[in-house]
C-alpha cells in the first residue's frame, strides 16, 4: 500500500507482526500497526488501542502537543511512567485510537519472531556490504593512518558509502579507544576511537547483527572529517549528519 502523508507525517501500514514486552511479557501484539515518520531518519509504530494489554494504560493528565499529530494524551503503561501516547482526537484520521509506545520506555521490540534493537526499522533503508580489491588510503592531515587493498565498501541509504577496513591496515599506534558507543537497528553497537587525537574520527562494530556480519571487527573512518584516497583519487568530503 501506497504510504500516505497528512501535514509533516508520513504514514504507513505494516503487514509485519509488532510486539512490545514489558516485565517479560507482551503487554502490545498487533498485525494493524502503522508506521509514523515522526522524524525523517526512521518510522514509530502505533498501536490499535484494542491490541494493548488490558488495564494497563492509565493516563496522567500530561498532554504531548505536535502541531501535525494534535494533542495526545500522555499514559502510564503498567510500572513504566510516561511510556505511551493516546490520540483520540488527533487531525490525522489514520491515527485517532493509536497508541505510540515510546520505544526506550518497553524492554524488548519484535518483529515477527526477530528482536529489533535501538528503533524501528525504516522500510525503505537497505544495507549493501560488498568486498572490494580498490585501494583505500586514509590521511589526517597528511599523515596515512590506513593503507589497505581489502577493504568492504557499505552502502547504506541516505548516507556516503563507509569503507571498512582490516586492523592490520590500520595504524593502531594512532588510535586510542574512547569511552563512546551508537547504536543501529541494522549494524548493533559500534565503539569508537580517536585517531592521531582527533576524537571519534574512527569506529568498528565487534559484534554486529546478522546482516551486517561481513563488517565485524574492521574500522571504518568518517568520510567527512578525513582525506580518503580511492585508488589514488582523493574523494570529495561528503555532506551528511556527521559532517
Amino acid at each position: 500500500m501506497e504510504p500516505t502523508k497528512r501535514g509533516r507525517v508520513r504514514i504507513e501500514p505494516t503487514a509485519k507482526r509488532i510486539r512490545a514486552y514489558l516485565d517479560g511479557r507482551p503487554v502490545a501484539d498487533t498485525t494493524a500497526a502503522l508506521m509514523v515518520w515522526e522524524s525523517p531518519y526512521y518510522p514509530t509504530y502505533y498501536f490499535p488501542l484494542a491490541d494493548i494489554e488490558a488495564g494497563l494504560l492509565k493516563p496522567t493528565g500530561e498532554i504531548d502537543h505536535s502541531p501535525s499529530r494534535g494533542d495526545g494524551k500522555v499514559h502510564s503503561l503498567g510500572s513504566r511512567e510516561d511510556a505511551a501516547v493516546v490520540y483520540e482526537d488527533s487531525p490525522i484520521e489514520e491515527l485517532r485510537g493509536r497508541v505510540k509506545l515510546r520505544w526506550d520506555k518497553l524492554d524488548a521490540w519484535f518483529e515477527e519472531d526477530e528482536e529489533v534493537f535501538y528503533h524501528a526499522r525504516d522500510p525503505y533503508t537497505r544495507i549493501d556490504i560488498l568486498s572490494s580489491s580498490r585501494r583505500v588510503r586514509v590521511e589526517i592531515d597528511g599523515v596515512t593512518v590506513a593503507d589497505s587493498h581489502n577493504p568492504r565498501i557499505l552502502f547504506e541509504t541516505g548516507l556516503p558509502a563507509r569503507y571498512y577496513l582490516p586492523k592490520t591496515d590500520v595504524r593502531l599506534d594512532l588510535m586510542e579507544p574512547t569511552d563512546t558507543v551508537t547504536h543501529c537497528p541494522y549494524k548493533g553497537t559500534a565503539v569508537y576511537w580517536s585517531v592521531a587525537g582527533r576524537k571519534d574520527y574512527a569506529w568498528s562494530y565487534p559484534a554486529p547483527l546478522p546482516e551486517s556480519q561481513k563488517i565485524a571487527g574492521l574500522v571504518s573512518f568518517y568520510n567527512e572529517k578525513v582525506d580518503i584516497y580511492v585508488d589514488e583519487v582523493l574523494q570529495e568530503r561528503p555532506k551528511s549528519p556527521f559532517a
